[in-house]
């Protein structure tokens, strides 16, 4: 029994009309096109009658390769096909039955399209952070000569400047040492961002790195009167193993933030090791042999004034800044946006918590053991 007289056994031909994808029976041996639905006739722009009896080659480029090829691997092909001189993309599927192809095809040009674009953004994308990268010293080395100069200045070393020259002078300093700092974060984002960073992955004191972070930023703490607290109690061991520059600048960029955000009061480091619920809860994946030792939580807490309900939303996101009014967080963005991409590197999960003038935590979990950070490696 041919699958024509199947269909009329069973009534399929008219289940098949209006099925949302084109669909044709064609035969094994010749390609001649046996029947076709009205969803056929739309997508090739020609009616049931004409299609019949033509060779399925002619509407989809090596149409009975692709059927064979879908049939033998029992999965949908992307391939091309014309239509009155239009060509576009389309999604096959065919299934062989009593020696006659059963084929069901969809249009996917737009969403070929879609991915394709996708694709040359991605690539250019990562294209100009690499130009970027490369070139950080050549935009940078201006800015520090105007800094390094300024400060000469304002210094005597230049000779005698009046009070007015001094103030105009400060205002340069100042100036040229906050775009430095700006471009500083953004060349460290386009770093991370264009999968430049290698990673250096080995067994280090995370207590002592996070003492050095600390340190880096004593002169902003001092300023502040800011009291700095660690809690490592609740952690088995102050060795982990993972890349300790990242880690130094993931931790550094969120304890900035936290400094800027704390007029006075504390800041906090809590160490943890976190239960594997709370690890899978953040989007990980932990190993078969991973335990609770295995991954380790850093939350950065302080008590300062809070970030906006309305400035949380793709706040480690740094180009949604980019369309929103008050734009003075991006450097903040940029930041943390640098963040995200390290410890997606490392294998983690970041997430903040906050609440208007009563503080911000940011936390960290990432794997700490050997295993469980070559998990995806």
């Amino acid at each position: 029994m041919n699958l024509l007289n199947l269909f009329s056994e069973v009534n399929m031909k008219d289940v098949l009309q209006f099925l949302p994808d084109a669909v044709f029976v064609v035969d094994e041996s010749n390609g001649e096109i046996l029947w076709v639905n009205d969803r056929a006739a739309i997508i090739f722009e020609s009616s049931k009658e004409d299609l019949k009896g033509a060779n399925f080659d002619e509407l989809v480029v090596k149409g009975m390769e692709l059927a064979e090829q879908s049939s033998y691997k029992d999965v949908s092909v992307i391939g091309g096909a014309v239509a009155n001189s239009k060509e576009f993309f389309v999604e096959l599927s065919a299934n062989l039955l009593d020696n006659q192809y059963f084929i069901t095809i969809r249009d996917v040009t737009e969403m070929t399209n879609i991915l394709t674009q996708a694709e040359k953004t991605g690539r250019l994308n990562k294209d100009k952070n690499l130009m970027l990268t490369k070139l950080s010293s050549e935009f940078k080395s201006p800015m520090q000569s105007i800094l390094g100069f300024s400060q000469a200045l304002n210094d005597g070393l230049g000779g005698e400047i009046n009070e007015k020259q001094r103030k105009y002078v400060k205002i340069i300093n100042k100036n040229a040492s906050e775009l430095l700092y700006f471009m500083n974060k953004f060349f460290e984002f386009a770093q991370v961002e264009s999968k430049l960073y290698d990673k250096n992955i080995h067994v280090f004191d995370v207590l002592e790195l996070i003492q050095s972070v600390i340190s880096a930023n004593e002169v902003m703490i001092a300023t502040k009167k800011l009291d700095i607290n660690i809690n490592a109690d609740n952690i088995a061991d102050k060795f982990i193993y993972s890349d300790e520059n990242a880690l130094r600048i993931i931790l550094q960029n969120l304890f900035e933030i936290s400094i800027k955000l704390t007029e006075i009061g504390n800041i906090n480091f809590d160490l943890c090791n976190p239960s594997l619920e709370q690890v899978e809860n953040m989007g990980i994946t932990p190993i078969k042999s991973a335990s609770e030792t295995s991954y380790m939580l850093i939350r950065i807490s302080d008590n300062g004034v809070g970030i906006q309900e309305t400035d949380v939303e793709g706040i480690f996101e740094p180009y949604t800044q980019l369309d929103k009014q008050n734009r003075k967080n991006l450097v903040r963005s940029i930041s943390l946006g640098t963040v995200k991409e390290l410890v997606k590197i490392l294998h983690g999960a970041v997430w903040l918590e906050t609440e208007v003038m009563k503080g911000t935590a940011f936390n960290v979990i990432i794997p700490v053991e050997n295993g469980a950070i070559q998990q995806d490696e």
